[in-house]
C-alpha cells in the first residue's frame, strides 16, 4: 500500500494542512459551537480562542478497504417486527454518552471531541459569511495602487517563473512540426518496403528502402526532447485596483436612562462590529460618536471606557455624523456605513429633528443599522425611525436586542451575505 507523508514544515510540529481540511470539513458544526460560545463571553474575551466540541461519532473518517471481490450471494432472514419507515429504537447501554439515563455494566463509546481553535481560527469562524452591505469601489484620483496578474507568457523571464505546461504544449508542437514530413515519408517507405517483403523480389530496392527508413528513424530522434526556444515564462503586469474604502460610523447613546448593564450589551455589539470590520477590510475607518444632550466624536478608548453621561437628545448624534461626512467622507469616494445602538428614549421635542437628520442622510449612506436594547417594547425611538425604513427598506434595518444571547443573532442578520 502506498503512502502520501506531509513533511513540510510546520510550527510546533503541526500539520497546519491537515487542521486546515479538518475546520473545512467540519465547518458547519464549528460555526455553530462559536454562535453558542459566544452567548456566555464576557465583553474582554469577545475575539478570543474558544475550545470548540463536536461528537466523536461526526468525527469519522472516510476510509477504503479492500472487499472479499468476486460475486457473493447473501441470504438474508427476513423479519415481523419491521416495515420499511419504521424507526429502530437505540440499543439499551449503547453508553456513548449521551446523558442522563439509568447506569448499566453493558456498552462502550466516546465522549464528545474538543479541540482548541485560535484567535485566527476563532474570527474566521464567526465572520464567515458576513460582509458590508452595497459595498463598490470606487477609485480615488492621485491614490493609485497596483497589483500584479497574469498577462500571458513570455520567451524569456527568471526560472521561478516557468511554465512547464505551457513550456511541454510548445515542446510537443515543434516536435510534431519538425517530424511531419519525416513521418509520412516514413510510413510511405514502410509501406513499400512491405509490399516488396511479401513478393520476396527486388533485394537492391529492399536493401536501400531500409537504408532509408534508419535514416529517417535516426533523424526524427535526434529532434530533441525539449528546446531553449520551447520555454515559456509566466508574464506578470501591473493592474490598477479600484479601492473599497469604506467608512463606519459608530453612534452610542450614553444618556442616564441607559443603565450599565444596557451599555455593556451595547458595547459588545460595537465590539463585534469593531473586530468584524478590522478582521474583513484593510482600507475602513471608523468613527466613534458618543451622545447624551450633546454629541463629540472619541477615540476607541473613550468610546468604550468613558463614564460621560447626561440628557437624551438624539439629534445631535445624527447632526455631529452629517457634519463629519461633509467635512472628511465624500460620497463620491466612500462607502459611508452608520450602526446606532440606543434604548430607544428620546427628548419628545426632537423626533422631528431626529427624522429630518436621517432622511438627509440616508443618500448619502450604503448602509444603516439601527439597535434597540430593550426589553419593554417599541420605544419613541422606534417609532420615530418606523417610517423611515418603510421608506428605505434596502439600506435602512432595524432590530431589537434583549439580552447578550441576542447579540451575535442580530449582528450576523445585519451584515449577513447578501445572496443574489
Amino acid at each position: 500500500m502506498s503512502f502520501l507523508i506531509d513533511r513540510r514544515s510546520n510550527p510546533k510540529h503541526r500539520s497546519a494542512v491537515n487542521r486546515q481540511r479538518f475546520l473545512r470539513r467540519y465547518r458547519d458544526r464549528i460555526k455553530e459551537s462559536v454562535a453558542e460560545n459566544l452567548r456566555g463571553r464576557g465583553i474582554a474575551q469577545d475575539g478570543k480562542g474558544e475550545k470548540i466540541s463536536i461528537p466523536a461519532r461526526d468525527t469519522s473518517e472516510p476510509t477504503f478497504r479492500h472487499g472479499a471481490g468476486g460475486r457473493v450471494t447473501h441470504v438474508v432472514p427476513g423479519n415481523e417486527e419491521f416495515t420499511r419507515g419504521d424507526r429502530i429504537a437505540k440499543p439499551k447501554g449503547a453508553g456513548s454518552g449521551s446523558g442522563p439515563g439509568q447506569a448499566t455494566n453493558e456498552g462502550e463509546g466516546l465522549d464528545e471531541f474538543v479541540f482548541q481553535i485560535n484567535q485566527q481560527e476563532f474570527l474566521d469562524a464567526l465572520f464567515d459569511d458576513m460582509e458590508l452591505p452595497n459595498l463598490t469601489k470606487r477609485q480615488l484620483a492621485g491614490l493609485e495602487e497596483f497589483k500584479r496578474v497574469k498577462g500571458g507568457f513570455a520567451s524569456d523571464g527568471a526560472p521561478s517563473n516557468i511554465s512547464v505546461v505551457r513550456s511541454m504544449r510548445s515542446a510537443t508542437m515543434r516536435r510534431i512540426a519538425l517530424g511531419a514530413g519525416k513521418r509520412t515519408e516514413l510510413r510511405r517507405l514502410e509501406a513499400e518496403l512491405q509490399a516488396l517483403a511479401d513478393t520476396g523480389e527486388n533485394r537492391e530496392r529492399r536493401a536501400q528502402l531500409e537504408s532509408e527508413i534508419d535514416e529517417l528513424r535516426e533523424r526524427l530522434a535526434r529532434i530533441p526532447f525539449i528546446d531553449d526556444v520551447d520555454i515559456r515564462y509566466h508574464r506578470h503586469i501591473k493592474e490598477p485596483v479600484p479601492h473599497s474604502k469604506a467608512v463606519m460610523f459608530c453612534l452610542m447613546d450614553v444618556s442616564g436612562s441607559m443603565d450599565q448593564n444596557t451599555k455593556d450589551l451595547a458595547k459588545r455589539f460595537y465590539i463585534l462590529l469593531y473586530l468584524f470590520l478590522s478582521r474583513n477590510y484593510d482600507k475602513t475607518e471608523v468613527v466613534f460618536i458618543r451622545h447624551h444632550t450633546s454629541a463629540k466624536e472619541v477615540d476607541e478608548e473613550e468610546f468604550f471606557h468613558s463614564r460621560e453621561t447626561g440628557g437624551t437628545v438624539v439629534s445631535s448624534a445624527l447632526e455631529m455624523m452629517k457634519m463629519i461626512v461633509e467635512a472628511r467622507y465624500s460620497p463620491t469616494e466612500w462607502n459611508i456605513y452608520g450602526a446606532q445602538a440606543s434604548d430607544g428614549d428620546n427628548w419628545p421635542n426632537d423626533a422631528g429633528r431626529s427624522t429630518e437628520l436621517i432622511q438627509q442622510l440616508l443618500p448619502l449612506c450604503q448602509y444603516y443599522a439601527y439597535v434597540e436594547i430593550t426589553e419593554a417594547g417599541d420605544k419613541p425611538l422606534w417609532q420615530t425611525y418606523m417610517p423611515v425604513a418603510q421608506e428605505w427598506p434596502d439600506s435602512f434595518v432595524m432590530q431589537h436586542i434583549t439580552g447578550p444571547g441576542d447579540i451575535y443573532p442580530v449582528f450576523h442578520e445585519l451584515f449577513r451575505k447578501q445572496t443574489a
